[in-house]
């Protein structure tokens, strides 16, 4: 959960075992109730923010089948309007700044536990706005790229359809737009049968802090990761460049 998106890490995510996806399925769950709620009902065409958590949903491998199931169930569960969307910030191990989103129906629990997180690791929580000055928030659409693929083609259609800027690599295509523009070039390059790694918009650093000394590094991954074996954290940000980053 590096600020720019690798492909090791993007197959490291594919390659998760049955009961980490069964975690992430649970995640984007609950993500699916707030949309269903709060973006305009159950009906995708005509609910963006729903069209936007399912793309994210299929990147992900989510079978269509649990899709259907979660939105069904926000539909009919009053308690999944109890969700609500936080986002906390402060510093890591290695003075790295990060932003935890997370979705919970009990504030002051997740609250705790964040402090609690933050403060074994070594790091601090802070106000609203201490670091996220330090990120851009830019949608973010990852296209594996297939010898097949014409990139003048992929290229023009995102740009076409309002994307920022394109980036191309050996193994995928990048593109990035502005928050209110993605679910239009989402859109754009879903039906020209192009199909998403990653799709969602994310907090992106404006400068990467190099991360070399090794014990830093582990107590970096290990701080994310006790960040992500909590339920309530959808998504966690962070400025540092791990080595295993460019693996």
């Amino acid at each position: 959960m590096s600020g720019h998106s690798k492909w090791a890490n993007i197959k490291n995510k594919k390659e998760k075992t049955d009961a980490q996806r069964g975690k992430v399925f649970t995640k984007i769950g609950r993500e699916i109730a707030i949309a269903v709620k709060e973006g305009g009902g159950a009906d995708p065409i005509n609910n963006s923010k729903l069209r936007d958590v399912i793309a994210k949903a299929k990147a992900a491998n989510m079978p269509n089948d649990n899709i259907t199931r979660s939105i069904k169930k926000a539909a009919g569960d009053a308690n999944a309007a109890s969700y609500e969307e936080i986002t906390y910030e402060g510093y890591g191990p290695g003075n790295i700044a990060v932003i935890v989103d997370v979705v919970t129906d009990n504030r002051n629990r997740t609250a705790a536990e964040m402090r609690h997180v933050f403060s074994k690791s070594g790091g601090n929580l802070g106000t609203n706005g201490s670091v996220s000055w330090m990120f851009d928030k830019k949608g973010q659409i990852i296209i594996e790229r297939d010898v097949d693929m014409d990139e003048d083609e992929v290229m023009m259609t995102a740009l076409d359809a309002g994307a920022e800027d394109f980036v191309s690599d050996d193994d995928a295509f990048e593109v990035y737009t502005a928050p209110a523009d993605f679910s239009i070039v989402r859109e754009a390059l879903e039906a020209a049968g192009f199909s998403f790694l990653e799709a969602e918009v994310k907090m992106i650093p404006k400068t990467p802090v190099e991360i070399a000394d090794a014990e830093t590094v582990e107590k970096i991954e290990r701080f994310l990761e006790h960040l992500d074996d909590n339920d309530d954290v959808q998504e966690v940000y962070h400025n540092g460049n791990l080595p295993s980053d460019d693996e």
